[in-house]
């Protein structure tokens, strides 16, 4: 609901395509300082600590904000809150995300083997709530705008912190690790991991697409196709609930023909989906290539966490992890300025190019994959 519902907020709030792209970019760019911290902090406290105290803490962010906002009717006052608000609900979302991926991998590891079967369960939960939340996100600020909305996002956050059990909590390092040295030690690791490298280097550029494709959904469904709110939550919806059986498909495809072959087919059904979306000029066309590229970078974030998984020492698994999600999600500020600088009238384009620039950076990634070991020998 934050990430998807946010950006529609700030539309909402201001009419303005070009600071919607801008709050994309504000949302990110501390999210991305963040994931460094949010490492080093599950290795010395813990994933149930962190997980509860940036669960509680973006409760009460949204809270404020929604009080805020039902005392504005709008105006720069309004505009500077829902900035605000991105700003913090990124960098809190990434904590309690830092902390669930570490306990996700650990449960990974448990697994041996079947690595991959835990990460497509994980994925699937992961689908359900973004196929819930843009959706109800989106109806929510139509028919009862900001406060209804938000009150939502803040019962949700509070009730994640009472569910996280101080008993499946897993700290990684015995003492705490300061931020330099951990990035010191996930890029030699890394380094040292030429299938994760090269796989890390493929998403990145596709997530470049991806970011463009969440900046710019609101202002092309609203301002280009003449559509609501709800309607933008039911495109992530709609590729949401298009995931949830391709994981299951994945899943028994990974046993049957290996991680590789998977991936391969899932980041070409990425690509073309992309390229498809950025001259659809239809609402159902677009939806339908959203759902279509969905299913892609689904199956290929399965490939990815279960290498991930398989190959990182659980000993400096968290600032590995820091580091590689703060590589793949560096191309989201960068998204969200191009659709702040770019007039809607001309965002077709510039997704087009990016779309290629992805096709191109899969297809060598998987190519290069060929080559190395995807488990640890």
């Amino acid at each position: 609901m934050t990430t998807y519902g946010v950006p529609l907020l700030v539309l909402a709030t201001t009419n303005s395509p070009r600071l919607t792209g801008l709050a994309f970019a504000l949302e990110w760019i501390p999210r991305l300082c963040a994931f460094t911290l949010a490492g080093a902090a599950v290795d010395r406290y813990g994933t149930a600590r962190v997980f509860r105290v940036a669960c509680l803490a973006r409760s009460l962010v949204v809270v404020a904000a929604a009080l805020l906002l039902s005392r504005l009717s709008g105006g720069p006052d309004a505009t500077a809150t829902v900035m605000v608000l991105a700003t913090l609900t990124g960098v809190l979302t990434e904590f309690s995300y830092i902390a669930a991926e570490t306990a996700g991998a650990a449960a990974s590891r448990q697994a041996g083997d079947h690595a991959h079967q835990v990460q497509t369960v994980l994925l699937g939960i992961d689908q359900v709530a973004v196929l819930a939340g843009p959706a109800l996100a989106g109806l929510l600020l139509e028919w009862s705008g900001a406060p209804g909305m938000l009150s939502v996002i803040a019962c949700s956050s509070a009730f994640a912190a009472a569910l996280a059990s101080s008993r499946s909590a897993v700290r990684t390092a015995a003492a705490p690790v300061p931020v330099i040295t951990g990035l010191r030690t996930g890029w030699a690791t890394l380094r040292s991991l030429p299938a994760l490298t090269w796989l890390v280097t493929g998403l990145t550029l596709s997530n470049l697409s991806l970011g463009l494709l969440q900046a710019a959904t609101p202002v092309l469904v609203i301002k280009e196709m003449g559509h609501s709110s709800a309607d933008v939550g039911l495109v992530w919806s709609a590729a949401a609930l298009a995931s949830l059986p391709a994981l299951m498909v994945c899943r028994g495809a990974i046993d049957r023909y290996g991680l590789l072959a998977v991936g391969s087919v899932c980041a070409a059904i990425a690509a073309t989906a992309c390229l498809v979306a950025s001259t659809a000029h239809t609402y159902g066309m677009y939806l339908l290539m959203i759902a279509a590229l969905m299913v892609g970078e689904g199956g290929m974030t399965v490939v990815l966490r279960t290498v991930r998984s398989n190959l990182i020492p659980a000993s400096v698994f968290s600032s590995t992890l820091s580091l590689t999600i703060l590589l793949l999600l560096l191309p989201f500020p960068v998204a969200g300025a191009l659709v702040a600088l770019t007039p809607p009238g001309l965002l077709g384009h510039v997704i087009t190019g990016c779309a290629v620039l992805q096709a191109l950076g899969l297809a060598a990634a998987f190519t290069r994959l060929k080559n190395h070991r995807l488990t640890r020998s």
